[in-house]
């Protein structure tokens, strides 16, 4: 009968098979890790987070309801796991104070569409929901934005 002892090379596989599930063992652990540590905190989109007076492109919660919808944003605070924002449209509301027309280009469309900011109902998204920054707002009009949230 044979037993390890008797033949080097069995013990030696045995000990490199011990080795190599201990080696899986541990990246198994260190990636349970790094998801659970990825999911408590929220991520910035790649390239930096969002700013004040920048547009960006993110999910935006409905406001009477669950869901989001992609659209254009414009920043006003970054808080620690959020930001405050003011959506953009493309749909004129004339009816509406606190609706400023921004300028063409603004919020980086293909179409370069007439867009407005909508300062009557801001909205906190989550930081992870932002997935594409447009730019600064030009300084006229964030001044004007800032006057119509006051």
């Amino acid at each position: 009968m044979l037993n390890c002892h008797s033949r080097p090379e069995t013990w030696l596989y045995g000990l490199r098979m011990e080795k190599w599930l201990i080696a899986a063992l541990v990246v198994l652990v260190l990636l349970a890790v790094l998801v659970a540590v990825r999911r408590r905190r929220p991520s910035a989109p790649a390239g930096g987070g969002p700013a004040p007076r920048e547009v960006w492109w993110a999910e935006v919660p409905f406001e009477d309801g669950p869901g989001t919808k992609d659209r254009p944003c414009l920043v006003l605070r970054v808080n620690r796991r959020t930001a405050t924002v003011a959506k953009i449209t493309s749909k004129r509301h004339d009816d509406r104070p606190g609706v400023l027309a921004l300028p063409p280009g603004a919020v980086g469309d293909r179409q370069g569409r007439s867009s407005w900011l909508e300062t009557d109902e801001l909205r906190e998204v989550p930081l992870r929901a932002f997935r594409r920054r447009v730019g600064p707002l030009d300084g006229p009009t964030w001044t004007k934005a800032q006057r119509a949230l006051r």
